[in-house]
């Protein structure tokens, strides 16, 4: 089973995503914060991390290059989540260190596919 780290801020995206995630057979552990974000992917080590981009205490940019900048953290896959579906927030998530980007509102079999492509890869 694939553990995969959501750090998200809003309760109610954390829950709706975290339940749907594990009804897909996904072992989901929650950060809140970017802060405990960085401090999570250390200590579970998830296979791939979801990263909402704007999150309290440390943004999803920041918390994203120091997780790809530790040598234990580097390798793990980060799916951008971002409802700023701006011109260049892509290149922006991609230039932080993520290995792709998602838009909210989530729709669960466009994100399942760019997760099951990241952990195959």
């Amino acid at each position: 089973m694939s553990k995969i780290l959501l750090v998200e801020d809003n309760e109610m995206n954390r829950d709706m995503l975290s339940r749907r995630l594990a009804r897909k057979g996904f072992d989901v552990v929650i950060a809140p914060d970017g802060g405990q974000g960085v401090d999570m992917a250390h200590s579970e080590h998830p296979d791939l991390i979801l990263m909402d981009m704007s999150l309290p205490v440390k943004d999803g940019w920041t918390a994203t290059k120091e997780i790809k900048s530790a040598d234990d953290t580097k390798n793990i896959p980060i799916i951008a989540l971002t409802a700023h579906a701006m011109s260049g927030d892509r290149e922006h998530a991609l230039a932080a260190g993520c290995d792709d980007y998602d838009t909210k509102p989530i729709e669960l079999p466009r994100l399942l596919d760019k997760i099951n492509s990241l952990l195959k890869a």
